[in-house]
């Protein structure tokens, strides 16, 4: 079992679910300087994402990673030399334990196996397709005066035909969508723009909102509703 991510091996589908953000886990010699409650915040994992991960590749046949650490230790999901990478704030907490912190190390511990074994199990696709699977939270403390309606946000960089698919499934399905919220995949979409939009592969990205993903109904209601949508991103797409 590797410290830096999850295998999940479920079925044959050319289908390959990433969850850069699935674990709050902070190893045992890593000091965050850090309230440990703070570990169950959305400041330090994506809620809800591992659990629909594992339904949606167990229900589709697919193949999941999931990151296997808290974003706080290493954030998966930014370029390697972005400001972000190793947090020393997130929404007006102090990171305090990362401020001398040695990238390289934990470059070398999560941060490249994880994407390395990425590129592995592409490469070991005939026909990929990728989901990428993040959660939100409805309200930031440090500006809780912004507004964040959307049950599911749909995000892509340059390449947004599965999102053009999927709006409209996931809307005929009942859900408030929001397309590029609440954020911009053309700003936050690094593991994405390295493993998908770098080599031509189709991907969806998605968002859940985590009050509605945050327990074992909510789960497996995402999980219900996004994987036809997933299956038919795919066969248009492959």
């Amino acid at each position: 079992m590797s410290e830096a991510f999850t295998l999940i091996e479920a079925g044959g589908l050319d289908l390959l679910i990433v969850a850069d953000h699935a674990s709050a886990h902070v190893p045992e010699d890593i000091d965050l300087g850090i309230d440990p409650a703070l570990l169950g915040n959305h400041i330090a994992i994506d809620i809800g994402v591992a659990t629909v991960s594992r339904l949606l590749a167990a229900q589709l046949g697919g193949t999941a990673i999931l990151g296997g650490v808290s974003r706080l230790v290493i954030d998966l999901n930014r370029e390697e030399d972005a400001p972000g990478l190793l947090p020393v704030m997130s929404d007006g907490h102090a990171i305090s334990g990362n401020r001398d912190a040695d990238l390289g190390d934990r470059m070398r511990r999560f941060y490249n196996p994880y994407h390395h074994a990425i590129e592995r199990r592409l490469a070991a696709m005939a026909s990929p397709f990728i989901l990428s699977v993040h959660s939100f939270t409805p309200r930031l403390a440090s500006d809780p005066g912004q507004q964040r309606p959307w049950e599911i946000g749909i995000l892509y960089g340059e390449d947004d035909r599965a999102a053009r698919i999927a709006i409209p499934l996931l809307e005929g399905a009942g859900l408030i969508v929001g397309d590029q919220q609440p954020y911009s995949g053309k700003l936050l979409n690094a593991t994405m723009n390295r493993h998908a939009e770098a080599n031509g592969i189709p991907y969806l990205g998605i968002e859940m909102r985590q009050d509605l993903v945050g327990d074992a109904a909510g789960q497996r209601r995402f999980a219900n509703l996004l994987g036809p949508v997933v299956l038919a991103c795919r066969s248009a797409l492959t």
